[in-house]
């Protein structure tokens, strides 16, 4: 039956189907569920035909040098420890651990993948079936000659382990075989000796038998036949350059390296590799080990079944890697992990410890963001005109160095333009210009001013009672991730705000602007060099893995024939790799075509470091702030999704200032997050010389309108209607609707907006009062442009974002944006008993002044 599944998997098609159905030998709705949805595994090819689900390539003999390219990975090989498939008490298998890792392993297999699972369980399976067995017999003889008062009395001998595998291998088998068959999959056994490796003919046969039943689509499941196997002999796990098999971990890295397998996946009951016993207080785990970093490693003590521990598998790891097989060791155990610890792997998520070969060339983004906060802490110990020393030496730098920024940012922009990827609206934000660097350096002198009064300051004085005095002080928040998109300014802008603050900062800019970024990183540290503190700012660059993926994907493409090699025939926006200049425009061709895997796995990781990162905030579209929104799980998130502006034009409006306002906030800046983005209009204005007016100057702009519902009902002939009333356009469009009263813009407003800034204009004063006091907004605006929504008009200096959050920061996020608190209580030695009901103290809680900080 399960081979006869197996074949059927390999050509399963509508017309085969309907054989099959007719025959009686298929029926026609045998497909398990997966999900919420019906689910279908992908049709499957016979080797030699040539069909690809995926791309998936890798350089031969070479492993992955990156996580992010371990979703390339063909071939993968999961090794499951006795730790994993066994319960806690050793007798019997952990069912629901195991039903998931085999719904995992399906879906990888149907999405064209070659899965093949090492195996631990069956003396486990069988010790439990031999303890019922010897219980089941010995009630029986106890009942029949002593009566039934001697059960309790009853012992299980110690059972010897290969009496426990032959008991408990079919068992097994039969368990992975019902599970497999609920995936329309068919699983195959495989039970190995160390002395199968020795022979070279037995090795040749049973790497036949892997690749034939792979061809098959047949998932093999091996397992060290521990029912003869001898016991394990010392000092035996390297035989030169042969691994010895003594256990499933020497088994796994062995089968994976004659296999030719992409990647070797090694679930135990731990997390990953230490760099000490896990169970030590300041046991670090370690994301990427690398060769030669075994001195750095203190190993524990085994597992509480299996012959190995975590230093049999690393050494199994390595031998792998050497072989040319990528590892990683993860728990398999850990219960809000386990449901998708092998898709995570293979998505190339930061999941346990993965080996490389390949060390990075700078820190991590761990070592980063632990030198940030170090550099950070020391930057906030810092006397105030220090840290406004450092950034009028940024703002000078800006200056001096104006001519070397705007040849970076010609760089970044003739690229951008040649290779036609960024919508004009983003070539202006990332444009830097004399007058914008110019503008930073004014931006950058008004925070250095306000730093003279930010860390440290007194907020209030308690006595709380006599000699107890307490104190409440600003304080930076700590490490700050800061991630924007095709805007090079907001670099020297935030991380001034961040020395002001003295908060520790991680940068991640957008590709687009990698030239800018880097000097404006440079000089930043160059700065930040005058007091010892250069690593409080670190810039985080975008990985080589994706470049490497990315030559990957075209030589693929070459391989099938879809590029040309006439270079005179190519425009660039068609296919240009032959005539791209760098790697970086190779890098955004693929993007713009849809062949480039996403960076969205690194900002991901990124969201994860909630032990070392304090605060998210996101500079950039609506779809990047959701995206880091959704991915941080345990870290804060400083911003808003969405800027959809409102401007209401009351029937008390000023004409004057009514188009004034108009035009700036919708044509000053239109992919700005405060630019107009809704046009709301008091109904008795509507077919007016003032609303003529109105159009006409949205027509001279060439923006271009589209009619909310109730608009377009008053049209005879309407502009396109708007899809959503909910839509941010970031372009020279907006929408117009009709409201028929200060209520019904704010009804509106509440209903639509994103609670960003939204205006009104009237010469009613009550009217715009009541209008600034019930809009729920961030910024409420009465006869002035919602261009105004900025920390450098609001005199902030800069902003590291506007925020549509209710606690914490609101609008513009400047300096104060940027601090937290914390309480400072000194005393003469008293203690909470000393106010008990019997105790010599009473609380005063006087409130004392403030001084002011000079």
């Amino acid at each position: 039956m399960l081979c006869k599944m197996g074949l059927i998997n390999h050509f399963r098609a509508a017309t085969f189907n309907s054989t099959l159905s007719k025959a009686g030998l298929w029926p026609t709705k045998c497909w398990p569920t997966y999900g919420s949805a019906s689910y279908k595994p992908l049709a499957r090819h016979w080797s030699n035909v040539p069909f690809l689900t995926i791309p998936l390539r890798r350089t031969p003999g070479k492993p992955f040098a990156h996580r992010s390219e371990l979703k390339q990975a063909k071939r993968v090989v999961v090794k499951l420890g006795s730790a994993v498939v066994t319960r806690g008490d050793e007798c019997g298998l952990a069912l629901g651990r195991l039903a998931s890792i085999v719904e995992q392993v399906s879906v990888l297999q149907n999405q064209g993948r070659e899965m093949m699972i090492v195996t631990s369980g069956a003396v486990a399976f069988g010790k439990q079936r031999l303890r019922h067995e010897i219980l089941l017999s010995q009630s029986v003889r106890q009942a029949l000659h002593s009566g039934q008062n001697q059960l309790k009395d009853m012992t299980v001998p110690v059972l010897e382990a290969r009496a426990c595998a032959a008991a408990g291998q079919s068992g097994l088998m039969a368990l992975y075989e019902a599970m497999f068959t609920q995936y329309s999959i068919c699983a195959a056994q495989i039970l190995v000796t160390n002395l199968d490796f020795h022979d070279e003919q037995k090795r040749r046969n049973l790497s036949s038998t892997l690749h034939e039943l792979l061809r098959m689509n047949i998932v093999p499941i091996i397992n060290t036949n521990d029912a003869v196997v001898p016991p394990p002999e010392p000092n035996s796990d390297l035989q030169g350059q042969v691994i010895s098999v003594k256990d499933n971990d020497s088994l796994a890295a062995r089968l994976a390296v004659e296999m030719r397998a992409d990647m070797l996946i090694i679930l135990s009951d731990v997390e990953g590799l230490f760099d000490s016993p896990p169970g030590l207080d300041d046991a670090k785990l370690i994301d990427t080990f690398y060769p030669g970093d075994q001195q750095s490693i203190t190993f524990g003590t085994k597992s509480r079944v299996g012959l190995g521990g975590m230093e049999a598998k690393v050494k199994a790891a390595l031998w792998a890697l050497q072989g040319g097989t990528s590892v990683v060791i993860a728990s398999g155990t850990h219960p809000k992990v386990t449901g998708h610890v092998i898709t995570d792997i293979v998505e190339g998520k930061k999941v346990g410890t993965f080996f490389s070969e390949v060390k990075p060339a700078g820190p991590t983004i761990e070592q980063q963001a632990e030198m940030a906060r170090t550099d950070g802490r020391i930057m906030a110990s810092l006397q105030p005109d220090q840290r406004a020393n450092i950034i009028h030496r940024l703002a000078d730098l800006l200056t001096d160095n104006r001519e070397e920024i705007l040849k970076a940012n010609k760089r970044d922009m003739e690229k951008a333009v040649a290779l036609g990827r960024l919508s004009q609206p983003l070539l202006k934000r990332l444009s830097l210009t004399t007058a914008k660097l110019n503008s930073l350096a004014i931006g950058l002198r008004q925070i250095a001013a306000s730093a003279q009064d930010s860390v440290g300051r007194l907020i209030r004085r308690t006595r709380v009672a006599k000699g107890l005095d307490l104190e409440q002080i600003t304080v930076p928040i700590g490490v700050l991730l800061v991630i924007f998109e095709s805007r090079p300014d907001c670099l020297p802008q935030v991380s001034a705000l961040a020395i002001a603050s003295g908060n520790g900062l991680l940068l991640k800019g957008g590709k687009e602007a990698t030239h800018s970024n880097h000097i404006l990183h440079h000089l930043t540290q160059e700065a930040l060099s005058i007091h010892g503190v250069k690593d409080a700012v670190h810039l985080h660059h975008w990985s080589r893995a994706r470049r490497r993926r990315q030559r990957d994907h075209l030589s693929h493409l070459r391989a099938l024939n879809i590029l040309t090699h006439q270079r005179h025939t190519i425009s660039p926006r068609q296919a240009p790799a032959q005539i791209l200049a760098s790697r970086w425009e190779l890098d955004l061709w693929l993007v713009s075509r849809g062949t480039a895997v996403s960076t969205r796995e690194e900002v991901e990781d990124l969201c994860r470091l909630d032990k070392l990162i304090d605060l998210i905030i996101p500079r950039g579209s609506s779809q990047l702030v959701r995206d880091i929104q959704k991915a941080s799980k345990g870290i804060p998130v400083l911003g808003h999704s969405e800027g959809i502006c409102h401007v209401y034009l009351d029937s008390n409006a000023n004409l004057e200032k009514a188009i004034k306002i108009v035009r700036d906030s919708k044509c000053d800046y239109p992919a700005a997050c405060n630019a107009l983005e809704t046009l709301l209009v008091h109904r008795d204005l509507l077919r007016t010389p003032f609303f003529d007016q109105i159009i006409d100057m949205l027509r001279v702009e060439q923006v271009k309108v589209h009619a909310g519902p109730k608009f377009a009902s008053y049209l005879t002939f309407s502009p396109s209607e708007v899809k959503s009333l909910r839509l941010e356009y970031g372009d020279l469009e907006c929408c117009i609707e009709v409201v028929d009263n200060v209520q019904d813009a704010i009804r509106h407003i509440h209903k639509y907006g994103s609670s960003h800034t939204d205006a009104i204009v009237t010469e009613n004063e009550e009217t715009a009062e009541y209008f600034m006091q019930h809009v729920d907004s961030a910024c409420v605006f009465w006869n002035a442009s919602t261009r105004f929504s900025d920390g450098y008009r609001f005199g902030l200096g800069a902003e590291v974002g506007i925020s549509t959050a209710r606690i914490h920061a609101r609008g513009p996020v400047g300096l104060e944006g940027l601090l937290t608190t914390k309480w400072l209580l000194r005393g003469e030695g008293q203690a909470v008993c000393d106010f008990a009901e019997q105790g010599s103290m009473s609380y005063i809680h006087e409130n004392l002044p403030v001084p002011n900080r000079t």
